[in-house]
């Protein structure tokens, strides 16, 4: 979503680098240019005009740190004014209390309420909590069936609730079945309705009197921009509501909403919905937000992700097979499809700081799905047999595999020799023949646990944690012939280089 406001703002930033000093006149250009930036990001100007004032004055007569350049200094500045502007610190749910913990969800019509009602029943169970959706919108058409349909789909009760019936009738009598039921987490799912539709505000305002809900979210679609601001801002000054969930936000917005709601209505943004699954919903970060929208990627955010996919006995196995240099093809397949439970390719590389450029030749490939897909059909058509045991491949083999993946015997060899590869490199690094084991972490860092232990990455990704490496046809460095090979003159330049270093060393 923030996409085109990281690209406007590394622009910005390029205008003040190679200066010694940040004076007023080399901030004042690069403020400029973040300026429109965020304006046409879809910014409240009000908000804009603050925070460009408080950056302004705390980058100006700072001396450029030793260790930064004038233009990283004033990428800390502004890294910091964002994570303030988004709220500062990451506020979630309270959980622990006074039960039932009850929850009452309320936006526009469209916004995505009642999906985001299910989500966080989905979250709400990951807290060891036991949820109770309450289906009170009486004035959509078969809005009660979509949440009861919902509620079946990840195992969750449901009230039985009816058209006819009053909505705040329903929300009262739901608290009495949720404790029957030895449920401890209400949610509210309300009918979508204007801002300025005094009757159905009414209706929200008896709905809190009878429930005493602790928290008030309202649901936003990030799509609409400022006007989710406005409204927001109308739902607060009537409901006083505990925060905001914003929708759609692996969408194409321009990200305007929720850089200006913490600002505007003093509510914070608690969770983000980043996808159509039931799972798409995430706590909202504004630290790793602002790393986002300036291209430092949000390594976090992916580590959780592999977390949840990646067991860590399983990628103790994997570890020790890759040692011993077992790992096969049915191992690669099924770290693929791990891998791709966790979003798309850009998605996932772009929390990866330094990824920036990959995932920009990613976007002119446009192919790389395909590629994907294409790898996983070669390897499905092999036998079991043929998958733990590659060297079985010849020449009749390869040809039967191409054809029933659909491909050239070519593409087959390509993957084989990229596998062979890439078995071979996992090995070295992790033990097999030089027996110098993992390499070591940075001080202070630890590999957490759950994390899968794939050390190589995709092709012109070394390092990528979580990612297989070896898959053909990726633009990078790789590629699908492996490892690019170095030119004469750049190895004689490198031998040189090495050269003069130990003779400064000597002296």
């Amino acid at each position: 979503m923030f996409d085109s406001l990281t690209d406007r703002l590394s622009q910005a930033f390029k205008k003040i680098r190679g200066q010694a000093r940040l004076d007023e006149s080399n901030i004042q250009d690069g403020l400029r240019e973040v300026r429109l930036a965020l304006l046409e990001a879809d910014v409240n100007f009000k908000v804009v005009k603050d925070f460009v004032d408080r950056v302004k004055e705390r980058a100006l007569g700072q001396d450029v740190l030793k260790s930064l350049t004038p233009g990283q200094q004033v990428v800390k500045i502004v890294h910091e004014g964002l994570v303030e502007l988004l709220g500062g610190e990451q506020t979630g749910i309270q959980t622990a209390g006074v039960k039932p913990l009850v929850i009452m969800v309320v936006g526009l019509q469209g916004s995505g309420k009642t999906t985001s009602a299910a989500k966080l029943s989905v979250w709400l169970r990951k807290q060891k909590l036991v949820p109770y959706l309450v289906p009170a919108d009486v004035y959509r058409p078969a809005a009660i069936d979509q949440l009861q349909t919902l509620a079946k789909q990840i195992g969750v009760p449901a009230y039985p609730s009816e058209p006819g019936m009053n909505p705040v009738d329903i929300c009262r009598d739901a608290l009495v079945k949720a404790a029957e039921a030895g449920c401890n987490a209400v949610l509210l799912d309300t009918a979508g309705r204007l801002h300025i539709d005094e009757p159905l505000m009414e209706e929200l305002s008896a709905i809190k009197a009878a429930c005493r809900p602790r928290e008030i979210l309202f649901v936003a679609d990030a799509m609409t921009g400022q006007d989710a601001v406005t409204v927001a801002q109308s739902f607060n000054e009537r409901l006083d509501v505990s925060g905001v969930i914003l929708t759609k936000m692996d969408g194409d917005a321009r990200g305007g909403a929720a850089l200006s709601i913490k600002s505007v209505t003093g509510k914070p943004v608690k969770f983000v919905g980043v996808g159509e699954k039931i799972s798409d919903l995430e706590l909202f970060h504004p630290d790793r937000a602002a790393s986002r929208i300036l291209g430092m990627g949000d390594m976090l955010t992916l580590i959780e992700k592999a977390q949840g996919e990646f067991d860590a006995e399983e990628s103790q196995r994997m570890a020790e097979k890759m040692a011993k240099a077992q790992f096969d093809f049915e191992d690669f397949r099924e770290q693929m499809r791990k891998i791709k439970k966790l979003g798309s390719l850009e998605g996932l590389l772009k929390l990866i700081p330094g990824m920036g450029g990959v995932v920009q030749k990613l976007a002119e490939a446009k192919d790389h799905e395909k590629d994907l897909a294409r790898t996983e059909a070669i390897i499905s058509s092999m036998t079991m047999k043929e998958r733990r045991q590659p060297k079985l491949l010849n020449p009749s083999r390869k040809e039967r595999i191409a054809r029933g993946s659909g491909v050239t015997v070519a593409e087959v060899n390509a993957l084989v020799k990229n596998f062979e590869q890439m078995s071979k490199m996992m090995s070295q690094v992790m033990g097999g023949k030089k027996g110098k084991g993992m390499p070591k972490m940075p001080k202070g860092m630890k590999m957490p646990a759950g994390m899968p232990a794939m050390p190589g990455g995709m092709p012109g990704m070394p390092g990528a944690p979580g990612m297989p490496g070896g898959m053909p046809g990726m633009p990078g460095e790789g590629g699908e012939g492996g490892p690019r090979k170095l030119s004469k003159k750049t190895l004689a330049e490198r031998k040189k280089k090495k050269l003069k270093k130990k003779q400064r060393q000597k002296r």
